[in-house]
């Protein structure tokens, strides 16, 4: 059975029909990249997994269940984190207590613990996150406000936010968007590293085809909301389709 299956996801939005009966699947530990041009229904797909919008038409299992429905933390809680193209980030809040905010979902409520100020809980949580700063070697801004931080370390404060959720499915929304060369390198690097470590299944979206390529599995191609090709990277990008979308007509 596939971690994740998308069938015949449509949703629209006035008159424009931003994902038209778009199918997918995912197998656990896979990695599937997403491409296509800008305004293809790539963050859109996201969306729809994710729990923030709600489809017209399809369905969208997860583990075999129905994620439809479903409010985003509720998705989060069954296993599916993400991260955003532009980053979702309390600015104002250090790197630790956003990283810390990943695990809140798996906080449990027990008055008699905070009446007598048991930290069992609390410290197995923070252990977990020093663990994720530590690999994503965010060591030196653990007490840095995240507005102070460069943008590049602000995309790991992400990545590691998510990871933090403890899922078994990552969405990753155009993680290089905005970096140096450099910092494409050492993230596709990480993604690698976490595909590895964490044993997690990974949907990727991302405009550099290179390092799509490199990382992906398997590979799809949306255009003007309409799945136009799927397979191994190499015979997605070879397709006359994605050609087009991407380079346009003589």
């Amino acid at each position: 059975m596939s971690l994740l299956q998308v069938d015949d996801l449509s949703i629209r939005f006035g008159g424009i029909t931003a994902l038209s009966e778009v199918s997918l699947e995912i197998e656990p530990q896979e990695i599937l990249a997403v491409i296509g041009p800008n305004g293809s229904g790539k963050t859109t797909l996201f969306n729809c997994i994710s729990g923030v919008y709600k489809p017209d038409e399809g369905q969208v299992n997860f583990e075999g269940g129905s994620l439809l429905g479903l409010s985003p933390d509720s998705v989060a809680r069954r296993g599916v984190a993400r991260t955003f193209q532009n980053l979702r980030l309390f600015l104002h809040m250090t790197v630790l207590d956003n990283l810390l905010l990943g695990r809140h979902i798996h906080f449990r409520k027990n008055p008699l613990y905070a009446f007598l100020r048991i930290r069992k809980e609390e410290l197995s949580h923070r252990k977990l996150v020093e663990e994720i700063i530590e690999f994503l070697d965010l060591q030196q801004y653990r007490q840095a406000r995240v507005s102070d931080c460069p943008y590049g370390v602000q995309k790991r404060v992400e990545l590691g936010r998510a990871l933090a959720t403890d899922p078994r499915l990552l969405l990753l929304d155009e993680p290089i968007a905005g970096l140096t060369s450099e910092e494409k390198e050492e993230t596709a690097y990480r993604i690698t590293e976490i595909h590895g470590r964490y044993k997690v299944a990974i949907l990727l979206v991302e405009h550099d085809l290179r390092i799509a390529s490199r990382l992906a599995d398997r590979m799809i191609a949306l255009d003007y909301g309409l799945k136009i090709a799927q397979g191994t990277p190499q015979e997605v990008q070879q397709t006359p389709e994605v050609i087009q979308a991407y380079l346009g007509e003589d």
